[in-house]
C-alpha cells in the first residue's frame, strides 16, 4: 500500500468513526476491510485514525474557527470532515511531511469520495490553516 491508500485508509476510519462512534481500539483492527494489506501499511494508517481520533477536539475547534460565519459546523459533509481531520492531523502533528504534500493528498482524496467541489474547499482551508502554523 501506498501512503496515499494508507491515507485512504485513514480517511475512511476517520469517516466510520463519525458514523459509527465505534471504539478506538476496535476501528484499529482493520475487520472493516476485507483484504488486509501488509501491517506496514496498516501502521500509518493506524497513526493517522489514532492521532485525528485522540486530537479531535483540537482539530475540531481549529476547522470551527475557520468556518464562516454563516456556515456552521454540523452543517458540514462528513467525507469532508473526515478529510479536513486528518489533512489538520497531519498539518499539526507530522511536521515531517510537507504541507503542500499533506494538502495535495486531502484534495486528491476529496475529489475521489467528496462532493462536488468539496476540494475546493478543503484545499482552502486546508492552506489557511498550513500558512498559520
Amino acid at each position: 500500500m501506498s501512503r496515499r491508500k494508507s491515507r485512504i485508509t485513514a480517511f475512511q476510519g476517520v469517516y466510520s468513526w463519525e458514523t459509527s462512534r465505534e471504539s478506538l481500539d476496535q476501528l484499529l483492527t482493520f475487520s472493516w476491510i476485507d483484504d488486509k494489506p501488509a501491517q506496514e501499511d496498516l501502521d500509518f494508517s493506524r497513526i493517522l485514525i489514532a492521532g485525528t481520533i485522540e486530537n479531535i477536539e483540537k482539530i475540531d475547534a481549529l476547522i470551527a474557527s475557520h468556518l464562516s460565519a454563516n456556515w456552521t459546523f454540523d452543517r458540514l459533509n462528513k467525507v469532508t470532515l473526515a478529510v479536513l481531520r486528518v489533512g489538520i492531523y497531519s498539518l499539526l502533528f507530522q511536521k515531517e511531511i510537507a504541507a503542500s504534500i499533506v494538502i495535495d493528498e486531502a484534495v486528491d482524496i476529496a475529489k475521489e469520495f467528496g462532493p462536488d467541489d468539496s476540494y475546493k474547499f478543503v484545499n482552502a482551508m486546508l492552506d489557511k490553516i498550513s500558512k498559520e502554523q
